[in-house]
């Protein structure tokens, strides 16, 4: 599964420091063998990428709260941020043959170059459009 969420509000808070930390923090809480395996894990400041192994009594959004959760709770208590850390409600998430790996392996690493071109909203604009998920803009007076 490939999976992908942002910090609260979307801020930019995912320094290179703690995004390197989090990679290392999900390889190691999350090994191969585990229900969860995090194969492939990086982001760049308003966003991180996983590529999730689940078995199959594991449902999707079992694990992406699970690793939202555990992650979230791994950051305040190690007060790698000044301000208390959340990550935002919800997640996108999609699955990847296994023909797909590789793709989305280097898609992953290579985020930071990536969003030098496209931003995370273009990004997210382009995958539910990919995928035929129909866009709903929030009206301004929400």
């Amino acid at each position: 599964m490939h999976y992908t969420w942002s910090p609260w509000n979307r801020e930019p808070v995912l320094n290179k420091t703690l995004i390197s930390l989090l990679i290392e923090h999900f390889k190691t809480k999350y090994p191969k063998g585990g229900e969860i395996y995090v194969d492939t894990a990086n982001g760049i400041a308003d966003h991180i990428h996983l590529l999730v192994g689940l078995k199959p009594m594991i449902s999707a959004s079992k694990a992406a709260n699970q690793l939202k959760g555990e992650s979230s709770h791994w950051i305040n208590s190690n007060d790698f941020l000044t301000q208390k850390f959340a990550w935002q409600e919800g997640f996108g998430v999609a699955s990847v043959s296994h023909s797909g790996v590789q793709r989305v392996r280097k898609y992953i690493y290579n985020q930071e170059e990536h969003h030098q071109t496209v931003s995370y909203e273009e990004e997210i604009r382009r995958f539910l459009k990919a995928f035929e998920i129909e866009i709903v803009e929030k009206d301004e007076e929400e």
